[in-house]
């Protein structure tokens, strides 16, 4: 029995090779399209979300001045305190007090009565060359 070339062929206009591709400038231009409209959809979603209020900034600002005033191992150095009020939210005044070893560094303005928004952490204080203690990071916006 004996196979023409037609039993052998796919359904009529099928072609292998040429199926399911798609030119490279439309396929470039389909990725440009959606990464457009995932930064609009993110700007937009970033613009509906409310400003924090001020009880939440206190947590923030204490996360970012530890941050500051700390060397790559998490240590807190009370001489590079100085940096601190610079670290808090822009628009608020900041004051950051660090106690350790019964010792006590503060920097930024005098803290306000009014005042309510504080957060505090312990933190590992560097208090002497080669000496660290526990010491308490206390940060106050206003």
């Amino acid at each position: 029995m004996s196979r023409s070339s037609a039993e052998c062929s796919g359904p009529r206009g099928w072609e292998p090779a040429g199926r399911g591709q798609v030119e490279p400038l439309a396929a470039l231009a389909a990725v440009f399209a959606v990464t457009a409209a995932l930064g609009l959809y993110t700007g937009a979603l970033q613009a509906a979300l409310p400003e924090p209020t001020g009880a939440d900034l206190a947590p923030t600002a204490l996360d970012a001045v530890a941050e500051a005033v700390s060397d790559r191992t998490g240590v807190v150095d009370p001489t590079r305190l100085s940096a601190a009020p610079g670290a808090g939210p822009e628009g608020r005044r900041l004051n950051a007090t660090l106690t350790a070893a019964d010792r006590r560094w503060c920097a930024g303005p005098p803290i306000p009565d009014a005042a309510s928004d504080r957060a505090a952490r312990r933190i590992a204080v560097d208090t002497a060359v080669s000496r660290t203690t526990v010491g308490r990071l206390r940060v106050v916006v206003w």
